[in-house]
């Protein structure tokens, strides 16, 4: 199994896909891994996390929580320091980089901070596999919809880590470098269901800033799948998408409200915001294949581009949330799939911590 006796570095793991990826791999799902470093500059944050597990640990017989002590191990430390990274990736053979400014907003107001984590962190992580002859065998960047023809601060910055990433596979070629690219998590820390779950449980208005606003939407094990997919499936270079449905934001809202007496109010598009998202634009089409579920985006660089496999190349054009969009029917079936259309009171412990 594709996980067995390696050491994983997960740059900022106390993130939502950071510990949803931790928690599937300490199952041994992908095979029991030697040791998972979680790297972070919040010390509150890993607190918490090892005290879930600790809490856990006494209530359950779960291997997740059986195996933690001996195979997480936290440290503090920021990708935007190159020695803080070097230090991090000793004896490392995979790496996860899910380290990111991604509020749109704040990137908006704060570029800079977001050059130096996106684009300065990503840097750091290649330089010092190239400096140090690190013997790395696979980076996974984590990278998001915007960065698909990018119109804000964190889009243009997230398509930069793409670039610097593929590009390392010319530097460094001892290593495997491939990206990963989706769109909006469920429940993610910062994402829109916390904030209409909590924005219901104040009585509302449940804010939304234009009624024509689509997202894709898709689960965290769905995206830790993607993550999966292209560490066994990646080649140098490649972007793995993945098939995901998309919705209409105020369909996701009113699938929230369901019956309860909660006005939806329009407030109007925030700096930097798209109206739709795209994950394929239409010249990167050209060089994509489908492979099961999933997208491989095939890099630009002559000398990583393979040829693309005419049988199973099907998508024409861009690859967009404006399209194929989820009905209200189908909306609430996703949300209820994932047991999303509980009030907080009833919420999962991990989405009453979302919203927290």
């Amino acid at each position: 199994m594709i996980l067995t006796e390696k050491t994983i570095l997960v740059t900022g793991g106390t993130g939502s896909l950071g510990k949803t990826f931790t928690k599937r791999v300490l199952s041994g799902e992908f095979g029991v891994p030697k040791k998972i470093i979680i790297l972070s500059r919040d010390e509150a944050k890993q607190h918490y996390m090892r005290v879930e597990y600790m809490n856990r640990k006494q209530l359950t017989d779960d291997a997740v929580y059986r195996n933690f002590e001996r195979l997480l191990e936290f440290r503090i430390g920021d990708v935007r320091n190159y020695h803080d990274v070097v230090a991090a990736l000793q004896g490392v053979d995979i790496v996860v980089n899910a380290a990111a400014l991604k509020q749109v907003p704040v990137c908006e107001y704060f570029p800079h901070q977001a050059l130096l984590t996106n684009c300065v962190g990503v840097q750091n992580i290649v330089q010092a596999i190239i400096e140090h002859r690190l013997p790395v065998q696979k980076v996974i960047g984590i990278s998001t919809d915007k960065a698909c023809k990018p119109v804000n601060a964190m889009g243009m910055t997230k398509a930069l880590q793409e670039r610097i990433f593929i590009s390392a596979n010319i530097h460094a070629p001892q290593t495997n470098f491939v990206c990963v690219r989706y769109g909006n998590v469920l429940a993610s820390r910062g994402s829109v269901i916390p904030l209409f779950h909590e924005q219901i449980s104040n009585q509302g208005p449940v804010t939304i800033t234009h009624e024509n606003m689509t997202r894709f939407l898709l689960s965290l094990d769905k995206a830790v799948d993607t993550v999966i997919a292209a560490m066994e499936g990646g080649r140098p270079g490649d972007t793995f998408i993945p098939i995901v449905s998309s919705s209409n934001m105020v369909n996701v809202a009113k699938a929230l409200i369901a019956d309860r007496p909660v006005k939806i109010e329009i407030t109007g598009i925030r700096p930097g915001e798209k109206m739709h998202e795209s994950l394929i634009s239409e010249e990167e089409s050209f060089r994509t294949y489908r492979n099961g579920e999933y997208y491989v985006i095939q890099p630009m660089l002559p000398e990583l581009l393979r040829d693309c496999p005419a049988r199973v190349r099907d998508l024409i054009g861009e690859y967009s949330s404006e399209h194929s969009v989820a009905s209200p029917s189908e909306t609430r079936a996703l949300l209820k799939m994932h047991n999303l259309l509980l009030p907080p009171s009833s919420a999962t412990p991990e989405l009453r911590e979302m919203i927290r």
